[in-house]
């Protein structure tokens, strides 16, 4: 399968995930990693406002919870079809695969108006990359796709860029066509339609990703969150102070599956109010943590 430097006879460095043209890749758009590559990635502070203005809206309706906020706060989150255009993800054939839009925004809005509607109240489930933590079936597939519609304008602009930086994309026989496609208008605080020119690969639309902001992995994880900054707190609530003052925590292998830490999501969000209740904040302590293990090229994350 020819990668898209192949595929357009591109023989120089490309800013953009270099991926296969014809099918989908196992490679993921995260949302940690678009917030952190502002202000080094052109485009990225458009992508980050989507995502923050969109989130401030769907929890500020949740917050509101009258029948009218809470019917716009799903039918917001109801508009994630899968974002084949990328041909990144996980679709078991072709790059065409049949994302959900409709459940997945029920599960994040399920757990939103209950389980996780504390963390809304009190106001640090800020950022979009803290949902995959404690949203059940929200993982890096999912999370992809609703990062990768959120963002959508910013990288359909940010591939319109490159139609002119690399005009291969664009040079006989390959063409390039306009499309009227669905974005996140962040000042009105609504799904849109925009048209863009866009590349196109096999009769399909091609849009392009800053490979910064594409990962094999999550950065933020339910399962590093849970086996980093919730045993943490978990040890330290349990640890004793010992006769010569040495501070005694169980090894996090040992709590791990005790009445009340069993890996999951409801364990990380049960342990993450608990710990606000006493002034710690588990997200903000995570953040600073994925910050603290990237390589030093890497920007660094600004705590949240």
């Amino acid at each position: 399968m020819p990668s898209i430097t192949e595929f357009y006879e591109i023989n120089r460095p490309v800013p953009f995930k270099n991926v296969q043209v014809n099918v989908d890749n196992c490679f993921f758009v995260d949302p940690h990693a678009v917030r952190l590559s502002q202000p080094a990635e052109p485009y990225a502070s458009e992508a980050i406002e989507c995502m923050d203005s969109f989130l401030r809206e769907v929890t500020a309706c949740v917050f509101a919870g009258s029948p009218a906020s809470l019917q716009r706060a799903e039918t917001l989150l109801q508009q994630f079809a899968e974002p084949w255009e990328t041909r990144l993800g996980l679709a078991t054939s072709g790059f065409a695969g049949h994302g959900g839009a409709h459940d997945v925004g029920t599960w994040i809005m399920d757990t939103l108006t209950s389980d996780a509607e504390a963390l809304v109240r009190v106001g640090i489930l800020r950022h979009l990359e803290y949902l995959p933590l404690f949203v059940h079936g929200v993982d890096r597939d999912i999370t992809s796709d609703i990062t990768t519609r959120l963002i959508f304008g910013p990288l359909a602009r940010f591939t319109e860029d490159m139609l002119l930086q690399y005009p291969e994309l664009s040079t006989a026989p390959h063409e390039i066509k306009t499309f009227k496609k669905q974005v996140w208008n962040a000042a009105a605080l609504e799904w849109d339609v925009e048209e863009f020119t866009l590349p196109v690969a096999n009769g399909k639309a091609l849009v392009l990703v800053p490979d910064s902001w594409v990962r094999k992995t999550l950065l933020m994880s339910a399962t590093r969150f849970f086996e980093t900054s919730v045993l943490s707190f978990a040890q330290l609530a349990g640890a004793v102070v010992t006769d010569d003052g040495k501070l005694l925590k169980t090894p996090k292998d040992k709590l791990v599956g005790r009445p009340g830490l069993e890996r999951g999501r409801s364990t990380n969000l049960r342990l993450t109010l608990q710990a606000f209740e006493n002034e710690e904040d588990l997200l903000r302590q995570f953040t600073l943590f994925v910050a603290s293990r990237l390589e030093p090229n890497q920007v660094r994350a600004r705590a949240a």
